[in-house]
């Protein structure tokens, strides 16, 4: 095993300049395993999303409010894929557990920041079905690319400030012994668990920053479905409720396995010490993994024009 602590004399006058990924700290061997189906997961997800994005792309009935916004989210999944997937595969094949101090926290930054503007995209997703059915008129008029152009904005800005110093206030923290992170990736609290400082502000700014982005985002989620479920109880043309009701499916199955997957990685984490830490591991990996695999897959299933484009696609490639 790989030794993470400075010798005595060098606790205080030797700093860490890289950490150590180690991932599965007691079953290693899980890792030969793993590393195919991880792999396969990921060239899918990569593949999907790609072949969401030039679909939308390339077909022009397409270019509407509603799929701009799923092209966000195809782009934030392949972001997050692309920032913890290849690192765990190089441990996984190479044994390259280093990572460099900058490296380390670019990522931990990254995670920290895509996973509450998904979130937040889903909000604004829910909004959109929310006036598409309730306010079917004004749809046109209130959902128009300006509209996609400055929620991107506010996406973006809120989830980038709130989340910066979550890094920042890591890095700012003084590792002088060990740096063996018992992780496959540079979560925070794994990193800040190394320092020879007190980290209380660390863990208490995500807590109420990730509670605060994905609890407020969730509950306008909840509160818009709500709405649209009175409306179509309303309905009483025959046929108008389910019709109404199957074109949220697609965006309703997509925040389900969103939020299915972090309840999980999160009621897991509340109770670490009764879960195996390889346990929380794998979760946090398949966290960003299986949503990205998923969610194009399930959009292209069920949505008629996406499905139609996609067919367009590949007969221009014959």
């Amino acid at each position: 095993k790989i030794q993470g602590m400075a010798s005595p004399s060098n606790h205080s006058s030797a700093p860490v300049s890289e950490f150590l990924l180690i991932c599965f700290p007691n079953y290693q061997s899980w890792q030969h395993w793993l590393s195919l189906p991880l792999s396969l997961l990921f060239l899918l997800a990569m593949g999907a999303n790609a072949t969401l994005l030039v679909t939308i792309r390339l077909e022009a009935s397409l270019h509407q409010p509603m799929y701009y916004l799923l092209s966000l989210i195809a782009i934030l999944d392949m972001v997050l894929c692309l920032t913890v997937i290849p690192k765990v595969l190089a441990i996984f094949w190479f044994d390259l557990r280093a990572i460099s101090f900058s490296a380390c926290f670019l990522q931990m930054f990254i995670m920290n920041c895509f996973l509450p503007m998904e979130s937040c995209t889903f909000m604004v997703m829910a909004y959109d079905r929310y006036v598409a059915i309730c306010h079917p008129l004004r749809y046109p008029s209130i959902i128009t690319d300006q509209f996609v152009a400055k929620a991107s904005v506010f996406i973006v800005t809120r989830n980038a400030l709130l989340t910066v110093p979550i890094p920042i206030l890591s890095a700012r923290l003084r590792y002088c012994g060990r740096n063996v992170i018992e992780n496959c990736i540079c979560a925070n609290l794994s990193v800040s668990r190394l320092s020879c400082d007190n980290f209380t502000l660390n863990r208490i700014y995500q807590f109420v920053a990730g509670w605060t982005l994905l609890g407020s985002d969730f509950l306008l989620i909840f509160l818009s479905y709500i709405f649209i479920l009175r409306a179509v109880l309303r309905f009483k043309a025959e046929g108008a409720a389910v019709k109404a009701l199957s074109t949220c499916g697609s965006h309703f199955a997509l925040i389900l396995f969103f939020s299915t997957i972090l309840l999980v990685v999160v009621l897991t984490n509340v109770a670490r010490r009764r879960v195996p830490v390889d346990i929380l591991i794998l979760l946090n990996v398949l966290h960003h993994l299986i949503p990205p695999a998923l969610n194009p897959i399930v959009y292209g299933v069920r949505t008629k024009e996406i499905k139609q484009g996609i067919q367009k696609l590949l007969q221009r490639g014959r």
